[in-house]
């Protein structure tokens, strides 16, 4: 068994919350902080791999404009993704260690005259990038982590595309063996993963909430509760510490979100799915 990192004083100092909490122990810019000052190299590394998610954002703006306002929860500077387009421009195989490889890939892609023209869904790609990123990194629960919400997105949205007659195909993103059957049985009634997918049946049910604001608590209190069980046995180690920073995020969703602000969300999605159908023009 690999040794792993123990940090006892900072979880024991941790400010306990649930998923019903009102208020924040602390907002994750402000947890963000105390990590970086607490963690070890190779176990911040790790963290590194979730507020990539914000490096993506932060990129796609960059890419569009260069002086374009910037999240500062990325783990890379405006210099370094710059550095990194530069760099991806003229192929360098190595630019910076600090640099995750899919960046490269999809910075490559985004360059290319051919893709510029093909009507690429840029989003999805680097969702599709960092999503399989994540899954491959060598942290059973970071990888399994990112492999439910990989699930959770793909089955919510192929149902949605569905029910609004939009092509479910489109909306899968990601290569994990469940997305591989799902676009392989498109037109199944459970994409093929009823018996592979232990939590289709849950997923299904939860996309049937009418009341779109206690739909969106409701997949984010799935993905708590996997959280806790999948942490059982973790008490002072990195996986306790990730998983306090996810759920952290969730509750700082909530805290901040009202049932107004969820029906524009989910507008929002709607409108993302018909954007990504092409609607042929009038003959």
């Amino acid at each position: 068994m690999l040794f792993k990192n123990q940090y006892y004083y900072f979880v024991s100092g941790l400010p306990d919350f649930s998923f019903d909490s009102t208020k924040l122990p602390f907002t994750v810019e402000e947890f963000r902080a105390l990590l970086d000052e607490e963690l070890k190299p190779a176990d911040k590394k790790l963290l590194d791999i979730y507020f990539f998610s914000y490096d993506n954002r932060n990129l796609l703006e960059i890419l569009k404009n260069k002086d374009a306002a910037i999240n500062s929860l990325g783990v890379l500077s405006r210099h370094e993704i710059i550095e990194a387009i530069d760099d991806a421009s003229y192929e360098l195989v190595k630019p910076n260690e600090k640099i995750p490889s899919y960046y490269i890939q999809f910075i490559q892609t985004w360059l290319s005259d051919e893709a510029q023209n093909s009507g690429q869904l840029w989003e999805d790609l680097l969702s599709s990038l960092y999503m399989d990123y994540g899954r491959e990194t060598k942290n059973s629960l970071i990888a399994r982590w990112f492999e439910l919400n990989l699930n959770i997105g793909n089955v919510l949205s192929a149902i949605y595309a569905r029910k609004y007659g939009m092509d479910a195909a489109r909306v899968i993103v990601g290569n994990n063996e469940i997305a591989k059957t799902m676009r392989l049985n498109i037109n199944a009634r459970d994409f093929g993963i009823g018996q592979e997918l232990e939590y289709f049946d849950t997923l299904q049910r939860l996309s049937e909430e009418g009341d779109i604001y206690e739909r969106e608590r409701k997949i984010d209190k799935f993905r708590w509760e996997w959280l806790e069980e999948n942490t059982v046995f973790d008490y002072f180690d990195i996986e306790y510490i990730f998983a306090y920073l996810c759920k952290l995020q969730i509750l700082e969703r909530w805290v901040s979100l009202n049932a107004e602000e969820g029906e524009r969300v989910f507008r929002q999605l709607i409108e993302r799915l018909k954007n990504e159908i092409e609607i042929p023009e009038d003959n």
